[in-house]
């Protein structure tokens, strides 16, 4: 059996998870920052590591060795930068040089990566797109989704206006975004424009669940969890109020959700060859504890494109359980293993499609991100 890098994303840091006569960590990496989103290139071996904050500033590490060593392209500022450029004394202890920033004030963390077309693409809190052509070295902001005409409507949500989403089509010229709280943007011109992609398909169908981020009026609520791209233009969507999937590019949403145990939920992950086959782990609601239904952890599985689901809990704790899944945080390798983390530091791996779990690595800080190398 074959084993990929698990590439995580934690509030301390970067690790690496491999497999050499069992799992072994590596890590924190990257300077004791949070880290959102970890990816990877298997082919070069790079590999690259979103976040920062309020102290830190906004920033991608890269890394050229598989992870042996890093480096940071500083995209903003943060209060460390403030306070260490006016004492001498805090600029040493900190190993601190004045870095010049092209988007201070712009952006205070990078929250998602992608890597598709020769691009690679960051999306920031608040929400806009960052766009690197020399493998994160140097970075543009896309001006035309920065300038969306109705941007000064978006409201945030509970983790702020992110842009966590970032989904790929064979065709470069395609790509979609989830924002939390404004909902799905594609471009089919290679980002000069944008167009919300949010119309639920069989709107009488869905219940309206009196809250701001669910259903109304004729579009699915706006605060996206999660996207994934099965193929084609077959997109699937975990939304805060539910689970959909669209056949033409988010131009119409169709709700999935029935079968599950809650309509709320973090991620959703697609099958690599399978286009039907997905998965998803739906918690017990925003505000009555945001853990598996009853304590039992489950991962819900559909083969037919979610018109019926099953729950998978072979090896998963079944009582006492009340981790948080985060929409970052599963990941499916091209062989079909299957992987998600918890935000209570715990690693879960199917080499069965889902059937059946391990935990493979625990006592992690909390998981905000899982990817596979």
């Amino acid at each position: 059996m074959t084993h990929p890098t698990i590439l995580i994303g934690t509030t301390k840091g970067a690790f690496l998870l491999s497999h050499a006569d069992g799992w072994q960590v590596s890590g924190p990496h990257c300077g004791g920052w949070g880290i959102n989103h970890v990816v990877g290139d298997a082919e070069t071996g790079h590999i690259w590591a979103g976040g920062g904050g309020d102290w830190f500033g906004a920033g991608i590490w890269r890394s050229t060795d598989r992870g042996a060593t890093w480096s940071l392209a500083k995209l903003s500022n943060g209060q460390m930068d403030e306070w260490a450029a006016g004492d001498p004394d805090m600029a040493a202890m900190f190993d601190w040089t004045p870095t010049e920033t092209p988007f201070d004030g712009q952006v205070t963390s990078i929250w998602s990566l992608h890597h598709a077309h020769g691009r690679l693409y960051a999306g920031g809190n608040p929400a806009n797109l960052y766009v690197s052509t020399d493998n994160g070295e140097t970075w543009t902001q896309s001006e035309s989704l920065a300038s969306f005409p109705d941007r000064e409507q978006w409201a945030p949500g509970a983790a702020g206006l992110v842009l966590h989403s970032i989904v790929s089509h064979d065709d470069p010229a395609k790509l979609w975004l989830g924002i939390s709280a404004a909902g799905v943007f594609a471009t089919e011109d290679g980002g000069e424009s944008w167009a919300r992609r949010n119309r639920i398909s069989n709107a009488d169908a869905c219940d309206h669940h009196h809250h701001p981020a669910a259903p109304s009026g004729g579009e699915i609520g706006h605060c996206v969890h999660n996207i994934a791209r099965a193929e084609g233009d077959l997109l699937y969507q975990q939304n805060h109020h539910g689970t959909y999937r669209s056949p033409d590019g988010g131009r119409v949403w169709h709700d999935i959700s029935h079968g599950l145990p809650s309509s709320f939920g973090f991620p959703i992950a697609v099958h690599p060859r399978d286009p039907e086959t997905l998965w998803t782990i739906p918690l017990n609601g925003d505000i009555d504890g945001r853990f598996p239904p009853g304590a039992r952890a489950a991962v819900w599985k559909s083969t037919d494109g979610g018109q019926s689901w099953s729950d998978k809990r072979a090896g998963l704790p079944q009582q006492g359980c009340f981790f948080t899944v985060l929409r970052q945080a599963i990941a499916v390798h091209g062989d079909a293993t299957l992987g998600f983390g918890t935000n209570t530091g715990s690693i879960f791996l199917s080499h069965d499609e889902g059937e059946t779990w391990d935990e493979v690595a625990r006592h992690l800080p909390t998981i905000l991100s899982v990817e596979m190398m």
